[in-house]
């Protein structure tokens, strides 16, 4: 489990632009690191879009925005080309860091249980630790609550 005040685990993933984005390497930067479902479903658009619209306001802070989902590099693509998307987005077909991150849950809806990404950010300082966990996020305003776990 991820706790706040604790070391965030490390982690490698291929970007939507092709190259390998190393936890480690951002160390020094705050990041913010959003797990969501799927590209281009309405949440997931909302969620992204609101990341992108606010981007000058993470980019004042230093703070590199990272979006991961289960979603091929192809699909990142074509995501990020549609709702001209101004971060990155990391591929975790394997799902290693989902289950790194505790984000690959057993779900619920309708009375049928299956296996999917919980909407989750986890918000890491300048020094690595964890600094805020936001768990079962509700897209509505989640990039103000962020923003303020930066400040």
């Amino acid at each position: 489990m991820i706790e706040e005040g604790k070391p965030a685990p490390n982690f490698e993933l291929t970007s939507d632009s092709g190259e390998t984005v190393s936890l480690a390497d951002l160390r020094g930067k705050p990041v913010v690191l959003y797990f969501y479902p799927k590209d281009d479903t309405p949440g997931c658009t909302k969620e992204a879009c609101a990341f992108r619209d606010n981007l000058p306001k993470f980019g004042a802070m230093d703070a590199v925005i990272l979006g991961v989902s289960k979603d091929s590099l192809d699909s990142h693509a074509g995501f990020i080309k549609k709702y001209d998307l101004n971060f990155t987005l990391l591929s975790d077909e394997d799902l290693k860091v989902n289950n790194l991150y505790g984000t690959w849950v057993e779900k619920e809806n309708y009375g049928k249980k299956y296996w999917g990404t919980e909407r989750s950010t986890f918000v890491i300082g300048r020094d690595g630790k964890i600094k805020k966990v936001f768990r079962k996020v509700k897209v509505d305003g989640h990039e103000t609550e962020v923003l303020e776990a930066l400040s």
